[in-house]
């Protein structure tokens, strides 16, 4: 897919987005529009599956004639295969394409009022239909992975119209849309669809500010993310996320290797959990691959008995949790001797990350300045991760107003069990890299690269990279406050008194002459001179 061709794609996907705005907010046309993409993927993935399986005798999955005995018998054997296979099942009828069909139609007259006509009522064939996949997988190894997935898709909502005829019509002219898109979806090496949906998941982030910003990383601190953890490596046995939001994270994790065998998250929010799941699902995670959770990780951890060769986390800032005595003999924390303070959950985050990284394992997390040097029982964690666990392997400071709904600047924090350089820690100082937008700074390219070549590197560099010696690290209290190690301060250029000095004096001399004038102008009115 060119680069034109996604364009074009994201314009029509805004589009549709656009029928639902003004009548909503925007998470809830997010979880209406994501929705519908997601069926359609279902669907269309559905399809393919089934025309696969009977192209031997040369039959269309559509064609069947789902009221004769003969056709009955031929979506049973198709159920029972695409239930082991894709963990769900739909009828010809229930597909998306079934659906926007009976609903509307799009016309080309250039002088109509509206490009589609709304043909039939579907908004309860619709509601069956989403009812019916989940009930397809009862029972079933992925009953997990699809129960309530589609709960946020309220088909009943007053925001969707006044009137059920509204409400019809509104929806059936989004599927058509939808149903004139083509995702590319048998095209194994095309992610169209997984684009697409991380298309729509930023534009919604971008546009709901802080709530939307709690569930999604911008793509480029993914990346840098990804990138530190897969460092070296091209296989991953599995990848954790203790924050997972949407999903994107882990996503992001799989594309800079050739495999991965297993997704691991949890997330605490419903409506993003269901994201997640459908975001892991468009993107070609078999059921059986990825295992999300929704619960809160630190008060109520679901993967406590694994361990896992990558961990990554954008857990959300300075938290509040409860700190209950409870914890202090938690695997987790005791060791530390010092909980994470209540109002500020940042440590305990990287401490349960720390528990589920294994040996061999690396993890980075992003995390806000004040994890570097505030005191306390913080720094008294701090202090632990390096003298006595020696774990933290590279500190890197990133620019402010990169985050949606923050303009704080933050960190990322790398840590590994055993470290390839055990007598020091890289740090790196990013926070003036960066381009300026209007309303956002982003990284671009080579502001990745340059931060990732340094880390593999491993090297000082005037105003961006200092390796500091544990010893060093040791003299300053363990206070990681980035300045401290890399000096970014720009020397002012020196100042001529004496050029000052008769600049000064030309510009008494230009203002009592233009002092003057003034004075005779009043004169010259007959009113007093204001000087």
């Amino acid at each position: 897919m060119t680069e034109d061709q996604k364009k074009k794609l994201e314009q029509k996907l805004w589009n549709i987005a656009n029928e639902l705005r003004g009548k909503m907010n925007a998470d809830e046309f997010r979880d209406y529009c994501l929705g519908f993409i997601f069926y359609k993927y279902l669907s269309e993935k559905l399809h393919t599956f089934a025309n696969g399986i009977m192209a031997e005798d040369g039959i269309d999955f559509m064609a069947i004639d789902e009221n004769s005995p003969q056709g009955q018998e031929m979506l049973e054997a198709i159920s029972e295969e695409s239930i082991e296979e894709l963990g769900y099942f739909l009828k010809p009828s229930e597909l998306f394409t079934s659906l926007a069909k009976r609903g509307a139609h799009k016309v080309e007259d250039a002088n109509a009022d509206d490009d589609v006509v709304v043909d039939n009522f579907i908004l309860d064939d619709l509601s069956k239909v989403l009812n019916s996949i989940e009930r397809s997988t009862m029972g079933t190894e992925s009953e997990d992975d699809f129960d309530h997935l589609f709960e946020d898709l309220d088909l009943t909502s007053t925001k969707l119209g006044r009137t059920e005829d509204a409400k019809n019509k509104l929806i059936a002219k989004i599927l058509v849309h939808l149903d004139n898109i083509d995702f590319a979806i048998s095209d194994s090496e095309s992610d169209v669809l997984g684009d697409a949906y991380e298309y729509l998941i930023g534009q919604f982030a971008a546009g709901a500010g802080k709530k939307a910003g709690e569930f999604y990383t911008p793509q480029a601190v993914s990346t840098i993310l990804a990138k530190l953890v897969t460092n070296g490596k091209t296989r991953l046995k599995s990848v954790y996320d203790p924050t997972c939001g949407s999903g994107s994270l882990l996503l992001r994790v799989s594309k800079e290797v050739e495999h991965v065998g297993d997704f691991y998250g949890q997330e605490m929010n419903r409506t993003t959990f269901n994201l997640a799941r459908m975001n892991m699902i468009l993107h070609g995670v078999h059921y059986r691959n990825f295992d999300l959770k929704q619960e809160d990780t630190l008060e109520h951890p679901q993967h406590i008995d694994k361990k896992f060769e990558a961990v990554v986390a954008n857990p959300p800032f300075s938290a509040k949790w409860s700190a209950s005595k409870l914890f202090e003999s938690d695997d987790r924390f005791a060791r530390y001797g010092k909980l994470a303070p209540g109002s500020k959950a940042d440590f305990a985050f990287v401490q349960h990350m720390l528990y589920q990284l294994e040996e061999n394992g690396t993890m980075a997390v992003v995390l806000p300045h004040g994890v570097l040097f505030r005191g306390a029982a913080e720094g008294h964690i701090r202090r632990y991760i390096i003298e006595e666990g020696n774990w933290l392997d590279a500190v890197i400071g990133l620019p402010a107003n990169i985050f949606y709904g923050t303009s704080i600047p933050t960190c990322i924090l790398v840590l590994k069990k055993c470290r390839e350089h055990p007598d020091n820690i890289l740090f790196i100082d990013a926070s003036n890299h960066f381009e300026k937008a209007k309303n956002q700074n982003y990284l671009r390219p080579e502001h990745i690269g340059k931060i990732i070549t340094m880390y593999r590197e491993r090297k000082d560099e005037a105003k961006y990279s200092h390796v500091a010696s544990l010893s060093e690290i040791s003299e300053n209290d363990y206070n990681l406050n980035i300045p401290r190690y890399v000096d970014t301060f720009e020397e002012a250029e020196p100042v001529d008194l004496a050029t000052v000095t008769a600049e000064l004096k030309k510009l008494d001399s230009e203002m009592a002459a233009l002092d003057e004038k003034i004075r005779s102008f009043c004169t010259e009115l007959g009113i007093e001179a204001p000087m």
